[in-house]
């Protein structure tokens, strides 16, 4: 492997580690949200389903991430 392919995979790789970052602290973030919504009575039921649809997309792209930055290799 030249060093330009190796300096290419490891500027994507922090590349990668980034948007997971970001991934992961969006997750919490609605995780957050979410519990708090529903913890009261004047929940709204629209915004509660959006958001926590929107927390499923972002753990399936953590995952996806995740799964190409960690392979599982059978030994």
């Amino acid at each position: 492997m030249d060093r330009r392919h190796s300096d290419k995979v490891m500027f994507t790789q922090e590349l990668m580690l980034e948007r997971l970052s970001q991934l992961r602290e969006r997750h919490r973030s609605l995780d957050s949200t979410i519990s708090s919504m529903v913890g009261t009575t004047t929940c709204n039921q629209l915004e509660l389903q959006r958001l926590k649809r929107e927390k499923l997309v972002l753990k399936d792209e953590i995952a996806r991430i995740e799964d190409e930055l960690y392979p599982d290799i059978i030994a």
